[in-house]
């Protein structure tokens, strides 16, 4: 090796000897440092070297870890000439890590349990309750109402544990709005019926909200607009017109049919395109009149129908209870709660009434 050096310094290669000089001088350097400078010098090199070679996936530079950074943060307080045994980073990255450290380290001693007690489980479930079933409370309403409770907590805790509803105007429910103005709505829908001999028959079905109460059903085989304005005068008699009718866009009512619902003193909304829930009652009682009555039945022609679904409605309003209603009947009735109970088949024994003998 030194052959080759002095070789090339014979043929007047000035960069060769100059490295061959400083590798003497490094070597006499180190003949005069002290074993401990030495090993710690191999180990920092070894360290260096040892990250290097670690394997990686696909990584074109070497990932340093937590043990890499700490190994250099303890040589910066051992060793003094540390900055010049680094190659993988420069030495103000170093600095950078003992500051972070330092700062991690000063937030684990310097923790404590201060502040403000923690609002328990059952207070922040409170809250949130409250601000989700009244809309239109702030938050110093929910801090009254919770004193009343003899629950003590500050609007700052109010604020962050309340419930986060959609962004806009605080609104109240369609439920509650619905169940305000029940007395006043009714609904009225179509639904098509398949006979025995393959003919489609019509039914119009009018509801009141109030009371979930079938006030109107008919049945034709060729429906019209005149046909479905007869139907309307005959379910609303004279005082007992709703203020408001939902119905849905089908073309069979007609397109003066607001217009005319109007002059009689109901005002007849279309539900939005394609949106079924908007009258949800009205669907709701279709789906029960097949469900528990068509879908059991074969339809011979419109005069069997119309017996089917008259008998249904009887049933409906006077005996079926209804969820909606607490388990009522739509037309509430004094019933006796002694004696001996009977039953009487609806619809030949589909459905049964069970009664006290009076």
């Amino acid at each position: 090796m030194g052959g080759q050096y002095l070789g090339r310094a014979r043929i007047g290669d000035a960069e060769g000897v100059l490295e061959l000089l400083g590798l003497l001088l490094l070597a006499g350097r180190g003949q005069l440092r002290s074993r401990q400078d030495l090993v710690v010098e191999n180990l920092l090199l070894r360290h260096q070297l040892a990250v290097l070679t670690r394997p990686t996936r696909r990584r074109p530079r070497p990932r340093l870890r937590a043990w890499d950074k700490l190994v250099w943060m303890l040589a910066r307080g051992v060793c003094a000439a540390w900055r010049t045994h680094l190659v993988l980073v420069t030495p103000d990255t170093v600095v950078r890590w003992h500051r972070q450290s330092w700062r991690l380290f000063w937030r684990w001693k310097t923790r404590h349990p201060g502040g403000r007690p923690r609002v328990n489980a059952e207070v922040r479930a409170l809250i949130a309750t409250m601000s989700r079933e009244n809309r239109l409370w702030g938050t110093e309403r929910i801090r009254g109402e919770l004193l009343k409770l003899g629950v003590v907590v500050s609007n700052r805790s109010i604020r962050r544990y309340r419930w986060r509803g959609p962004v806009g105007s605080p609104s109240q429910s369609w439920r509650t709005f619905l169940a305000n103005h029940a007395h006043h709505l009714g609904a009225t829908d179509l639904l098509t019926v398949q006979t025995l001999p393959f003919q489609t028959l019509y039914g119009l079905v009018f509801i009141a909200h109030s009371r979930r109460e079938l006030v109107h059903v008919n049945v034709t085989a060729n429906p019209t607009a005149a046909w479905v304005w007869r139907q309307l005068i005959e379910a609303t008699p004279w005082g007992q017109k709703p203020r408001h009718l939902l119905r849905d866009r089908d073309a069979v009512y007609g397109r003066d049919f607001r217009a005319r619902a109007e002059r009689i003193g109901s005002d007849a909304i279309a539900t939005p395109i394609r949106a079924p829930k908007a009258n949800a009652v009205a669907e709701r009682v279709l789906g029960t009149l097949r469900r528990e009555c068509l879908d059991h039945v074969i339809v011979r022609n419109e005069r069997h129908l119309s017996a089917v679904l008259a008998e249904f409605v009887r049933y409906d309003n006077a005996e079926r209870p209804h969820r909606t209603l607490r388990l009522q009947t739509p037309e509430p009735k004094a019933r006796p709660t002694t004696g001996m109970v009977h039953s009487r088949p609806v619809l030949n024994g589909l459905h049964h009434v069970y009664e006290r003998a009076a």
